[in-house]
Protein backbone atom coordinates (compact mmCIF):
# COMPACT_ATOMS: atom_id res chain seq x y z
CA UNK A 1 0.00 0.00 0.00
CA UNK A 2 1.10 3.52 -1.10
CA UNK A 3 2.29 5.61 2.14
CA UNK A 4 -0.48 8.47 0.60
CA UNK A 5 -2.88 5.85 0.32
CA UNK A 6 -2.12 5.00 3.99
CA UNK A 7 -2.49 8.66 5.01
CA UNK A 8 -6.34 8.84 3.02
CA UNK A 9 -7.14 5.91 4.76
CA UNK A 10 -6.19 6.37 8.59
CA UNK A 11 -4.76 10.03 8.92
CA UNK A 12 -7.88 10.83 10.70
CA UNK A 13 -8.56 7.64 12.22
CA UNK A 14 -8.30 8.90 15.74
CA UNK A 15 -11.62 11.34 14.68
CA UNK A 16 -13.82 8.49 13.52
CA UNK A 17 -13.09 8.90 9.64
CA UNK A 18 -11.52 6.56 7.35
CA UNK A 19 -10.53 2.99 8.01
CA UNK A 20 -12.38 1.25 11.20
CA UNK A 21 -9.96 -1.65 11.33
CA UNK A 22 -6.51 -1.94 11.96
CA UNK A 23 -3.63 -3.36 10.12
CA UNK A 24 -3.19 -6.42 11.26
CA UNK A 25 -0.75 -8.65 8.59
CA UNK A 26 2.25 -6.83 6.97
CA UNK A 27 2.46 -3.42 9.20
CA UNK A 28 4.48 -0.87 7.35
CA UNK A 29 6.59 1.64 8.68
CA UNK A 30 4.63 3.99 7.13
CA UNK A 31 1.49 2.59 8.80
CA UNK A 32 3.25 3.44 12.55
CA UNK A 33 3.73 6.81 11.84
CA UNK A 34 0.62 7.60 10.49
CA UNK A 35 -1.50 5.58 13.21
CA UNK A 36 0.58 7.48 15.74
CA UNK A 37 0.15 10.51 14.45
CA UNK A 38 -3.49 10.79 13.84
CA UNK A 39 -3.43 9.97 18.01
CA UNK A 40 -1.46 12.89 18.27
CA UNK A 41 -4.25 15.17 17.23
CA UNK A 42 -6.16 13.57 20.56
CA UNK A 43 -3.20 14.53 22.58
CA UNK A 44 -3.11 18.30 21.11
CA UNK A 45 -6.85 18.65 21.88
CA UNK A 46 -6.06 17.45 25.69
CA UNK A 47 -3.11 19.72 26.13
CA UNK A 48 -4.93 22.91 23.75
CA UNK A 49 -8.28 23.02 25.82
CA UNK A 50 -6.83 22.06 29.03
CA UNK A 51 -4.08 24.99 28.79
CA UNK A 52 -7.30 27.71 27.59
CA UNK A 53 -9.50 26.64 29.87
CA UNK A 54 -6.85 26.70 32.54
CA UNK A 55 -5.56 29.80 31.76
CA UNK A 56 -8.42 32.23 32.72
CA UNK A 57 -9.07 30.06 36.64
CA UNK A 58 -5.53 30.16 37.29
CA UNK A 59 -5.49 34.16 36.75
CA UNK A 60 -8.66 33.46 39.23
CA UNK A 61 -7.04 31.37 41.72
CA UNK A 62 -3.78 33.81 41.32
CA UNK A 63 -6.17 36.67 42.73
CA UNK A 64 -7.71 34.58 45.29
CA UNK A 65 -4.29 33.50 46.88
CA UNK A 66 -2.88 36.82 46.81
CA UNK A 67 -5.87 38.32 48.13
CA UNK A 68 -6.17 39.51 51.87
CA UNK A 69 -9.67 37.89 52.29
CA UNK A 70 -9.08 34.81 53.74
CA UNK A 71 -12.51 33.42 51.91
CA UNK A 72 -10.77 33.73 48.99
CA UNK A 73 -7.29 33.15 49.80
CA UNK A 74 -8.19 30.06 51.98
CA UNK A 75 -9.96 28.03 49.06
CA UNK A 76 -7.75 29.52 46.19
CA UNK A 77 -4.53 27.58 48.23
CA UNK A 78 -6.24 24.69 49.41
CA UNK A 79 -6.83 24.02 45.59
CA UNK A 80 -3.62 24.85 44.53
CA UNK A 81 -2.04 23.05 47.44
CA UNK A 82 -4.01 19.47 46.85
CA UNK A 83 -3.94 19.71 43.12
CA UNK A 84 0.10 20.21 43.23
CA UNK A 85 0.75 17.65 46.21
CA UNK A 86 -1.06 14.61 44.59
CA UNK A 87 0.42 12.58 41.49
CA UNK A 88 -1.40 13.60 38.34
CA UNK A 89 -1.69 10.04 38.01
CA UNK A 90 -3.75 9.35 41.20
CA UNK A 91 -5.79 12.29 40.20
CA UNK A 92 -7.20 10.60 36.62
CA UNK A 93 -8.43 7.37 39.01
CA UNK A 94 -9.86 9.18 42.03
CA UNK A 95 -11.63 11.47 39.51
CA UNK A 96 -12.71 8.76 37.62
CA UNK A 97 -14.16 6.76 40.50
CA UNK A 98 -15.60 10.01 41.40
CA UNK A 99 -17.52 10.40 37.67
CA UNK A 100 -18.74 6.58 38.21
CA UNK A 101 -20.38 7.63 41.20
CA UNK A 102 -22.52 9.53 39.74
CA UNK A 103 -25.90 8.29 37.70
CA UNK A 104 -25.37 8.25 34.60
CA UNK A 105 -28.84 8.68 33.75
CA UNK A 106 -28.41 12.17 34.15
CA UNK A 107 -30.21 15.05 35.38
CA UNK A 108 -33.21 17.03 34.18
CA UNK A 109 -34.03 20.49 35.19
CA UNK A 110 -36.64 23.31 34.14
CA UNK A 111 -35.16 27.03 33.49
CA UNK A 112 -37.64 29.26 32.28
CA UNK A 113 -40.47 26.71 31.39
CA UNK A 114 -38.02 24.93 29.24
CA UNK A 115 -37.01 21.44 30.50
CA UNK A 116 -33.26 20.60 29.99
CA UNK A 117 -31.26 17.32 30.91
CA UNK A 118 -27.63 16.77 30.91
CA UNK A 119 -26.13 13.56 30.54
CA UNK A 120 -23.58 12.67 32.70
CA UNK A 121 -22.20 9.45 30.77
CA UNK A 122 -19.69 11.37 29.06
CA UNK A 123 -17.96 12.26 31.95
CA UNK A 124 -16.66 8.72 32.44
CA UNK A 125 -15.13 9.11 28.81
CA UNK A 126 -11.70 10.22 28.30
CA UNK A 127 -12.15 13.11 25.88
CA UNK A 128 -14.01 14.52 28.38
CA UNK A 129 -13.46 13.54 31.89
CA UNK A 130 -9.74 13.21 31.28
CA UNK A 131 -9.60 16.80 29.78
CA UNK A 132 -11.00 18.16 33.19
CA UNK A 133 -8.23 16.23 34.97
CA UNK A 134 -5.85 18.08 33.09
CA UNK A 135 -7.81 21.55 33.64
CA UNK A 136 -8.09 21.51 36.93
CA UNK A 137 -3.94 20.27 37.83
CA UNK A 138 -2.77 22.63 35.27
CA UNK A 139 -4.60 25.46 36.52
CA UNK A 140 -3.05 24.39 39.91
CA UNK A 141 0.75 24.56 38.56
CA UNK A 142 -0.14 27.90 36.26
CA UNK A 143 -1.90 29.46 39.52
CA UNK A 144 1.25 29.53 41.60
CA UNK A 145 3.32 30.65 38.61
CA UNK A 146 0.85 33.97 38.22
CA UNK A 147 1.05 33.87 42.16
CA UNK A 148 4.64 33.99 42.22
CA UNK A 149 4.74 36.61 39.03
CA UNK A 150 1.61 38.84 41.26
CA UNK A 151 3.90 39.17 44.09
CA UNK A 152 7.08 40.13 41.92
CA UNK A 153 5.53 42.85 40.11
CA UNK A 154 7.28 45.96 40.97
CA UNK A 155 5.92 48.46 43.54
CA UNK A 156 7.02 51.54 41.40
CA UNK A 157 4.74 50.20 38.60
CA UNK A 158 1.95 50.21 41.10
CA UNK A 159 2.64 53.15 42.71
CA UNK A 160 3.11 55.09 39.34
CA UNK A 161 -0.41 53.80 38.20
CA UNK A 162 -1.98 55.12 41.37
CA UNK A 163 -0.25 58.55 40.90
CA UNK A 164 -1.36 58.47 37.45
CA UNK A 165 -5.31 58.49 38.54
CA UNK A 166 -6.19 54.87 37.79
CA UNK A 167 -8.84 52.84 39.82
CA UNK A 168 -8.08 48.91 40.71
CA UNK A 169 -9.49 47.73 37.62
CA UNK A 170 -7.68 50.05 35.51
CA UNK A 171 -4.36 49.42 37.04
CA UNK A 172 -4.85 45.52 37.17
CA UNK A 173 -6.18 45.57 33.33
CA UNK A 174 -3.06 48.11 32.24
CA UNK A 175 -0.17 47.52 35.13
CA UNK A 176 -0.48 44.13 37.44
CA UNK A 177 -1.62 41.34 35.35
CA UNK A 178 0.64 42.69 31.69
CA UNK A 179 3.55 42.97 34.12
CA UNK A 180 2.28 39.81 35.86
CA UNK A 181 1.86 37.70 32.08
CA UNK A 182 5.92 39.03 31.21
CA UNK A 183 7.31 37.61 34.44
CA UNK A 184 5.06 34.49 34.40
CA UNK A 185 5.51 33.31 30.40
CA UNK A 186 8.75 31.30 30.70
CA UNK A 187 7.96 29.58 33.64
CA UNK A 188 4.31 28.95 32.04
CA UNK A 189 6.06 27.78 28.78
CA UNK A 190 7.57 25.07 30.95
CA UNK A 191 4.14 24.04 32.40
CA UNK A 192 2.47 23.72 28.91
CA UNK A 193 5.44 21.39 27.79
CA UNK A 194 5.16 19.69 30.52
CA UNK A 195 1.03 19.58 30.05
CA UNK A 196 1.49 18.30 26.63
CA UNK A 197 3.74 15.33 27.81
CA UNK A 198 1.46 14.45 30.42
CA UNK A 199 -1.08 14.02 28.52
CA UNK A 200 0.39 10.02 27.57
CA UNK A 201 -0.58 9.27 31.42
CA UNK A 202 -4.48 9.43 29.75
CA UNK A 203 -3.62 6.16 28.36
CA UNK A 204 -2.19 4.38 31.35
CA UNK A 205 -5.55 5.99 33.56
CA UNK A 206 -9.40 4.12 34.03
CA UNK A 207 -10.66 6.67 31.07
CA UNK A 208 -11.12 4.65 28.19
CA UNK A 209 -11.04 5.41 24.50
CA UNK A 210 -14.24 5.58 22.91
CA UNK A 211 -14.25 3.31 19.76
CA UNK A 212 -10.73 2.79 19.61
CA UNK A 213 -10.24 6.54 18.42
CA UNK A 214 -7.29 6.75 21.33
CA UNK A 215 -4.21 8.99 21.56
CA UNK A 216 -0.08 8.54 19.91
CA UNK A 217 0.72 5.84 22.99
CA UNK A 218 -2.82 3.73 22.03
CA UNK A 219 -1.52 3.23 18.55
CA UNK A 220 2.32 2.84 19.83
CA UNK A 221 0.99 0.70 22.60
CA UNK A 222 -0.83 -1.54 19.43
CA UNK A 223 1.95 -1.71 17.33
CA UNK A 224 4.44 -2.92 20.20
CA UNK A 225 1.80 -5.66 20.67
CA UNK A 226 1.36 -6.42 17.33
CA UNK A 227 4.84 -6.57 15.98
CA UNK A 228 6.86 -7.80 19.11
CA UNK A 229 8.68 -4.52 18.28
CA UNK A 230 8.43 -1.75 20.52
CA UNK A 231 11.90 0.05 19.33
CA UNK A 232 9.93 1.12 16.56
CA UNK A 233 6.23 2.77 17.46
CA UNK A 234 7.77 4.28 20.98
CA UNK A 235 10.71 6.35 19.43
CA UNK A 236 7.89 7.03 16.47
CA UNK A 237 5.66 8.83 19.25
CA UNK A 238 8.52 10.10 21.00
CA UNK A 239 9.67 11.74 17.50
CA UNK A 240 5.72 12.88 17.39
CA UNK A 241 6.51 14.86 20.46
CA UNK A 242 9.56 16.30 20.01
CA UNK A 243 8.30 17.99 16.90
CA UNK A 244 4.84 19.61 18.60
CA UNK A 245 7.20 20.20 21.57
CA UNK A 246 9.12 22.43 18.97
CA UNK A 247 5.73 24.18 18.00
CA UNK A 248 4.83 25.29 21.19
CA UNK A 249 8.47 26.11 21.86
CA UNK A 250 7.61 28.54 18.61
CA UNK A 251 4.16 29.93 19.35
CA UNK A 252 4.67 30.68 23.15
CA UNK A 253 8.29 32.32 21.85
CA UNK A 254 6.42 33.99 19.67
CA UNK A 255 3.27 35.35 22.16
CA UNK A 256 6.77 36.36 24.54
CA UNK A 257 8.22 38.62 22.26
CA UNK A 258 5.33 40.20 21.69
CA UNK A 259 4.37 40.51 25.48
CA UNK A 260 8.57 42.28 25.49
CA UNK A 261 8.03 44.22 22.40
CA UNK A 262 8.38 47.77 24.66
CA UNK A 263 11.59 46.61 25.87
CA UNK A 264 15.43 46.92 24.56
CA UNK A 265 16.79 44.28 22.89
CA UNK A 266 19.77 43.78 24.54
CA UNK A 267 20.30 40.41 23.43
CA UNK A 268 24.43 40.07 22.25
CA UNK A 269 25.06 40.53 18.67
CA UNK A 270 27.98 38.94 17.02
CA UNK A 271 29.53 40.75 14.67
CA UNK A 272 32.32 39.66 12.11
CA UNK A 273 35.30 42.54 11.53
CA UNK A 274 38.24 41.69 9.53
CA UNK A 275 41.27 43.47 10.50
CA UNK A 276 43.11 44.10 6.93
CA UNK A 277 45.70 46.22 8.22
CA UNK A 278 47.12 46.03 11.80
Amino acid sequence: MMCSQTLADYGLRSLGFGERLLPRADITLCDQVVLIGSGMLWNVYFAVFALLLGFGFATALALGKASDNPWLRKPASGFVFFFRGTPLFIQFFFVYELFVLIPKVGFEFSLGGLELSVETRWLTRAWLGALIVLFLNTSAYTAEIFYGALRSVPAGDIEAAKAYGMNPRQRFRRVIWPSMLRLAWPSYTNEAIFLFHATTLIFFSAFPAWRQQGDALYYANYFAEATYNPFVPYPIAAAWFVVFTLLIITVFGAAQRRLNRHLPDNAPKFKLRLRLIR
